[in-house]
């Protein structure tokens, strides 16, 4: 690979992996803040009401975050994606406007109002105002998603007579199939990251003995959340998704397996290490013909093998993409697993004093990072080596006048930054957490 497109793919996977890690947990978040908004308003409780007003404050550090490391992505397009920028444009430029124009603007405005003006407006604007985040925050998920969508499975354009990429339809690109089944999941996995957060913030405060009113309340609404969208991740979203995968991109559901053969009744790979030179999987152990039911809907369905395609069309790093999806396996049965037993713990009233799993709850909250971080790896690597799908490849998509030493030297520019903000984040959410959501006499 050339040092220079290697370099500006490492930087954008850096900025890009970097920033989801915070609107994963807003947009999940939005839509927890606002049931506690919802039982504020019904109960007239003042925990719900003080619980709100603690993750609004988490969710606003966190969007804040959001907003610093995502402009930096908007401007990469044409600094290190020239090429890309300049043949697509026409048609991403669609939804990214949009998400700025409205998702984003309806966004931040009522956080304002979130933030600062609950003293100002009723209790039931304020609680609109939960909505409105909610429904901004998952808006803007929906037009990032179609954009990375249309790039997985191209539709509603054609090409022009300078080979640039010409919007036939929008309707066609919004209405996507593959828009609406990536967002379902990765929607469903924003709601895992966030309730992972709220469970693990309840454990604590119940483990720590503080706030124990408000920890109970955290674990009464996360608890279910996670359990609930865990399985949804799993089924239907992402078996929805590994469909289409193997309808559209039969060789990436190749290289997410290390299936190298054509194989009739072809069996799912559970534990494994890929031997892309010798075109194998050692030590396997391998649950037989599932692969090709989870693929197609029948036992003994044929599942093409790398080896039908061109080695040129290969997603150029299989064992980075095969890890990649069964970490984000792996880890999504255990939050299955976790999920479930936890409620089932919950309702038997058995939770709040149960010390296992209350620090199973609390340590698991890194994992959900974990996941929807390898999700899209697994997602973006399987594409490759296409920058749109069949139309543009990533080699010839880069900015060629910016040097690989300008682009190493921008990148580190941005870990020393990030590496800042990352250490500025957690103290904002240190304090948040050491004040707690109640009173000072409640965190004794």
């Amino acid at each position: 690979m050339d040092d220079a497109l290697g370099l500006h793919r490492l930087h954008f996977a850096f900025t890009v992996t970097y920033h989801y890690l915070f609107p994963q947990l807003t947009m999940g978040l939005a839509l927890l803040i606002f049931v506690i908004k919802t039982l504020a308003l019904r109960t007239g409780n003042p925990v719900y009401e003080e619980s709100a007003r603690f993750w609004i404050r988490i969710f606003g550090i966190n969007f804040a975050m959001g907003v610093v490391t995502g402009i930096p992505m908007e401007f990469q397009f044409g600094t290190n994606w020239s090429r890309f920028s300049k043949a697509a444009g026409g048609v991403i430029g669609q939804t990214l406007a949009m998400e700025g124009m409205y998702s984003f603007f309806l966004e931040s405005t009522f956080l304002g109002i979130l933030l600062y003006g609950r003293e100002k407006v009723g209790p039931r604007i304020h609680w609109l105002a939960s909505l409105c985040v909610f429904l901004g925050s998952w808006l803007s998920g929906f037009f990032i998603i179609a954009t990375d969508a249309w790039m997985q499975h191209p539709v509603g354009h054609r090409i022009g007579p300078n080979g640039e990429i010409i919007l036939e339809s929008l309707s066609a690109f919004l209405l996507n199939p593959w828009t609406f089944v990536q967002y379902a999941h990765n929607m469903t996995g924003s709601v895992v990251t966030a309730s992972a957060a709220m469970c693990a913030a309840g454990a604590f405060y119940l483990l720590s003995n503080r706030h124990t009113a408000h920890g109970r309340l955290f674990l009464q609404i996360g608890v279910p959340a996670f359990a609930l969208s865990s399985v949804i991740a799993a089924f239907p979203t992402g078996d929805i998704q590994g469909k289409f995968v193997a309808q559209y991109q039969p060789v990436t559901l190749a290289a997410m397996e290390g299936h190298f053969d054509t194989k009739s009744g072809a069996g799912l790979n559970i534990i494994g290490q890929p031997d892309v030179e010798n075109q194998r999987i050692d030590n396997p152990i391998t649950l037989p013909r599932v692969l090709s039911f989870i693929s197609y809907g029948r036992w003994n369905a044929e599942v093409k093998g790398l080896n039908e395609v061109p080695r040129d069309q290969w997603p150029d790093n299989i064992p980075l993409l095969y890890y990649a999806f069964h970490i984000m396996v792996g880890l999504g049965t255990i939050f299955i697993a976790l999920g479930v037993g936890s409620f089932v713990l919950l309702r038997m009233k058995k939770l709040y004093t149960f010390k296992p799993a209350l620090w199973a709850l609390l340590l698991c909250f890194p994992l959900p990072y974990v996941a929807n971080t390898a999700g899209w790896m697994t997602a973006e690597l399987g594409r490759q080596p296409w920058l749109i799908y069949s139309i543009m490849r990533t080699a010839d998509g880069y900015s060629t006048r910016v040097s690989s030493g300008n682009t190493l030297f921008t990148l580190l520019g941005f870990m020393g930054l990030y590496a800042l903000l990352s250490m500025l984040f957690l103290f904002l959410v240190q304090r948040e957490l050491a004040k707690g959501p109640g009173t000072a006499e409640e965190a004794h």
